[in-house]
């Protein structure tokens, strides 16, 4: 994948925020792997901070209106939530450990 659209995807996904903790999924450690395929499709493979997450659904629609919305070339967005390896705090950015106040930031 192109770094520039690597950029911009990754870009737009830090505007996709938990709602639940309200910091966004990219400094959450909850993005693992974006790749585009044919030019137009994006597969982000992720994560959530739990299983049972209740907003799991409102994420992923986040997460597709958000791309399509900043980049018109995106003709399609599939999102695959994984469960290994699991997220932890320890995934997290400095920045999202100083805003929730996490140790060892």
């Amino acid at each position: 994948m192109e770094q520039e659209m690597r950029d911009r995807i990754y870009e737009a996904l830090e505007e996709v925020v938990d709602p639940e903790i309200g910091i966004d999924i990219v400094n959450l450690g909850l993005v693992y792997e974006v790749s585009l395929e044919d030019g137009h499709t994006v597969h982000i493979r992720m994560t959530m901070t739990s299983i049972g997450c209740p907003l799991a659904g409102q994420i992923i629609s986040d997460i597709q209106s958000t791309l399509r919305e900043h980049i018109p070339d995106i003709q399609d967005v599939r999102v695959e939530v994984v469960w290994s390896p699991p997220w932890t705090k320890e995934r997290m950015s400095r920045y999202a450990k100083i805003a929730l106040g996490v140790h060892g930031a």
